[in-house]
């Protein structure tokens, strides 16, 4: 019993956690977990939700509370041994969800409590859950023949070890290239802020100069701001290369053999299942009907952003040649000449824009603008077990004084931390007699860490998204479900989870919550009105090509999952290249493997479901234009957002809930207002 794993901590013993732990642990768990299984369903032949329902989760309960840390801790502190006791789990793990799927007895008992007369007495929650369970036994082959249901389960684990795959060869990739530049000139153009960053990485290093690497705050530094070509040239194409057969690490942790796998054993799944091809499979837990739907959507919202997005890049290249005598320009050039072109005709640095939102600011200003909208009050801990100096902790308090979530807050870049930035669920919320447990998130970013005695000073996008994590943070965290399958996040269709994140975004665009979030961190004025009305000037500068990029994303990954062919294998980069003929303006070269280290669609949850974040674009949108009509703040609309979406997880329908909200099913109007293209 001295395995901290095993003592069903609501907050994980981060410090007590060893990767020789972690086997055991899980072995452990999963025995128990079949053991109850087996157990509950002897015990009787009358099942109901007290004896069949309520003791499964409450095992699904603890085998979360025990593989939550280590999937964390894999991405965030990674190691060799943490890395071989994590992939040393997932097929266990894959194995006992893909046999519980296919359980005959399991499934009937579940049939039977939605026959029963108990079935009309449960609330809405226990019914979702009865009913998604059912359709999910379905979804694990519970109807076919034992030599299907084999194939299955082996599907299962190849493709939950392949996308592990690809997430460590993304990594290690990542953190393979670096370059040490001896002379500061070699850097000119970059701001104070990136050179000190590019110090200090140096210095972490044991080298002399500066060391620009491929951590997102490093890259997007250099590409925005280096005078110098050939050192953007280079930098561009180490990270577009990586974990690819080119570049500078060519073949090294080649993710080509992983991404036609993975599509294969979909694909392979989807038939198995009865579906024509994997994206319908993926359909069957979403809001989107069929596919054709889908495509319908992007192809339609193409067709509206295709002109403005010509006309963006019309004009940047006019701009690089009028301006700086540049012909031709490349894929390194964007973000260069992107930034120059906002400074010359907005008068808009980012740089400028950067020193009004420290940290220092931008947090308190962000529980402020929560506790305004919902009447709730963040306050920090110190005394908290962690897993790195970095992570912060908070508790969430309502109006009445009852606790209503935690979360950990690991903000800044580092090596052995998976790039990007996500919202995960630690523990979940349930009841237990009288007891709740409390939903507790994890909130992950890779902003730019503080140097020296400098705060760490965040771009307005970096501040955008931490406001969109912290969206995901309140739907898991407010949840006022009582029952684990849909309380929080748990339970929503996919293509509606991004709706509480992007619905948040929206407030670091309006003044007064500017006003909460800002203040320059040397002398703490706030953010001056004329920077904020050129940040509005600016808001949709290149919106046009930044949607037709986020369609490109969308059709891509929906495209290869829906038209994949046994015959030709994925012909990822084909489909890609008819994609771009169709709604692209920027050709990338041909060298770019974009599609290699585009881990939500191999690696995460989104396989032909990209187009999740634009859906659910379209119903952040929607939302926020109520405030806009009654008021940022208005505290009666607050309160309908949480009671109606925040606090149902998935315990309903998000159509139902959305429309309970908005008074009407949800319209694209709002989302082309808010780009600045019109309807």
């Amino acid at each position: 019993m001295n395995n901290p794993l095993l003592a069903n901590a609501t907050l994980p013993p981060f410090s007590k956690i060893k990767p020789a732990h972690i086997v055991p642990a899980i072995d452990q768990l999963l025995s128990d977990a079949r053991a109850s299984v087996a157990q509950h369903l002897a015990a009787t032949q009358h099942y109901t939700w007290k004896n069949l329902v309520e003791p499964l989760e409450d095992a699904d309960d603890k085998l979360n509370k025990a593989w939550s840390p280590v999937s964390h801790l894999n991405s965030v502190v990674n190691s060799d041994e943490l890395r071989d006791a994590y992939n040393a789990c997932l097929p266990r793990l894959s194995a006992y969800s893909t046999e519980m799927g296919q359980n005959e007895a399991l499934f009937n008992a579940y049939r039977f409590i939605e026959g029963s007369e108990e079935f009309a007495t449960l609330d809405l929650a226990q019914q979702k859950i009865i009913s998604n369970a059912l359709r999910d036994f379905k979804l694990s082959g519970i109807g076919l023949d034992s030599e299907k249901k084999l194939r299955y389960k082996d599907i299962s684990q190849e493709l939950s070890a392949l996308s592990s795959n690809y997430e460590e060869n993304l990594l290690d990739a990542t953190n393979a290239w670096s370059k040490v530049l001896r002379d500061e000139q070699d850097l000119a153009g970059l701001p104070a802020s990136a050179l000190a960053q590019a110090k200090q990485t140096a210095q972490s290093h044991d080298k002399d100069g500066w060391m620009i690497t491929l951590q997102f705050p490093s890259y997007i530094s250099v590409m925005t701001y280096a005078d110098n070509r050939e050192l953007r040239r280079e930098h561009y194409e180490a990270y577009a290369t990586r974990a690819s057969e080119l570049g500078p690490h060519a073949g090294q942790w080649d993710n080509s053999e992983n991404m036609e796998k993975i599509l294969a054993l979909r694909h392979e799944k989807a038939q198995l299942l009865g579906f024509n091809n994997y994206a319908e499979l993926s359909l069957a837990t979403k809001m989107a009907e069929k596919p054709e739907d889908v495509i319908h959507f992007l192809e339609d919202l193409a067709d509206r952003s295709y002109r403005p997005a010509r006309k963006d890049l019309a004009e940047l290249r006019d701009f690089a040649k009028q301006q700086h005598e540049l012909d031709d320009l490349q894929s390194w050039d964007m973000a260069y000449f992107s930034e120059k072109m906002r400074l010359h005709f907005y008068q808009l640095s980012q740089e400028e824009v950067k020193a009004y939102f420290p940290v220092t600011r931008v947090l308190p200003g962000l529980f402020a603008i929560v506790e305004k909208l919902y009447g709730l009050q963040i306050a920090e801990l110190s005394d908290f077990d962690s897993y790195h100096p970095d992570v912060r902790f908070f508790q969430i308090h309502d109006q009445s004084g009852s606790l209503r979530g935690q979360f950990y807050l690991d903000l800044y870049a580092r090596e052995k931390k998976r790039g990007g930035a996500w919202m995960d669920d630690c523990v979940g919320r349930k009841k237990s007699g009288d007891a709740i447990q409390t939903p507790v998130a994890y909130l992950t970013c890779n902003f730019t860490p503080p140097t020296g005695d400098t705060p760490a000073l965040l771009t307005h996008d970096d501040v955008t998204t931490l406001f969109h994590e912290f969206g995901h943070g309140l739907h898991h965290m407010l949840t006022q479900v009582d029952h684990l399958g849909v309380s929080g996040i748990n339970g929503v269709e996919w293509d509606a989870v991004e709706l509480p994140s992007q619905f948040m975004e929206n407030w670091c665009w309006e003044q007064e919550a500017l006003a909460l979030i800002s203040g320059h961190y040397q002398t703490d004025e706030k953010l001056p009105e004329s920077l904020f009305n050129k940040m509005l000037a600016a808001k949709n500068f290149q919106a046009g090509m930044i949607m037709v990029r986020q369609l490109e994303f969308s059709l891509f990954d929906f495209r290869i999952h829906k038209d994949y062919d046994t015959k030709q294998g994925g012909r990822i980069y084909e489909i890609l290249e008819q994609v771009r003929e169709q709604v692209a303006v920027v050709k990338p070269p041909k060298f770019n493997r974009f599609a290699h280290s585009f881990s939500h669609i191999f690696a995460g949850g989104y396989g032909a479901g990209y187009y999740s974040y634009k859906w659910a674009e379209v119903l952040s949108s929607d939302a926020f234009s109520l405030f806009e009509e009654k008021g940022i703040f208005d505290q009666p609309t607050g309160r309908a957002f949480l009671n109606n979406i925040l606090e149902k997880g998935g315990s309903q329908n998000a159509m139902d809930l959305f429309i309970k909200f908005r008074g009407r099913k949800p319209t694209i109007d709002a989302l082309l207002r808010h780009n600045g293209i019109a309807a």
